[in-house]
């Protein structure tokens, strides 16, 4: 059976994503890690939260928790991952975050990165339509805005966190979006088919899951 090597930022396993990954990639083996494995959330809270002007990540832990990070300090771990999935024999490793990582690097393996394929293929996809973006944390919105500008594209952004299931605040970040927009991304690996499914009845327009679209497009190519 093919192998595919996932990383999630948070801990793993990822029960939330799992669902979509072994609907995507019924074929294929999924070896899961986690760059925050085996850390306390006391640990995490005290050694790995940004600092002013980091780029700021959140992700789950198995206990279901949530939790902030800084890129700067957890990046140097998942480089770590990506080499102990290698170590491995993985040869094809997927990232379970749509944050940007600059640098990464393998030493045989292919390292699938979302930020590289989802803001050029939405782009595609959407052509002039109007893109609408919903991410975890408020300030994750400057950040983001930075993947799709590149592509042409000029988002308008509202915040609803995939780890606070409240239906409450996807209708109303949904509510606040669809006057403006035509195509509506989920952008973080944690969102699930129960979110989507809350955001396309509120707003009765096209709603792209990012780990849907990224299993989809993986199972293409192993």
């Amino acid at each position: 059976m093919k192998k595919l090597g996932t990383i999630t930022i948070g801990q793993a396993p990822r029960t939330d994503i799992t669902p979509i990954l072994e609907a995507n990639l019924s074929n294929t083996e999924i070896v899961q890690i986690g760059v925050l494995d085996g850390l306390s959330k006391e640990y995490i809270e005290t050694k790995l939260y940004p600092m002013e002007n980091d780029y700021v990540l959140t992700s789950r832990l198995v206990t279901g928790e949530s939790v902030i990070m800084s890129r700067e300090k957890i990046k140097p771990i998942l480089q770590e991952k990506i080499h102990h999935l290698e170590d491995m024999g993985i040869t094809q490793i997927l990232l379970l975050c749509t944050g940007v990582f600059p640098g990464l690097t393998t030493r045989k393996s292919h390292l699938i990165e979302p930020d590289h394929i989802i803001p050029p293929t939405i782009a595609a996809l959407i052509g002039k339509r109007k893109l609408g973006v919903i991410v975890p944390l408020e300030n994750q919105v400057k950040t983001s805005y930075k993947k799709y500008s590149p592509f042409g594209l000029d988002p308008v952004f509202q915040v609803a966190s995939p780890y606070e299931m409240n239906p409450t605040n996807f209708e109303k970040a949904t509510q606040n979006l669809k006057k403006e927009v035509d195509v509506i991304l989920l952008d973080c690996m944690g969102y699930t088919e129960e979110m989507r499914g809350i955001v396309e009845k509120e707003s009765d327009i096209p709603v792209v899951l990012s780990n849907a679209i990224m299993t989809k497009l993986v199972s293409e190519i192993i």
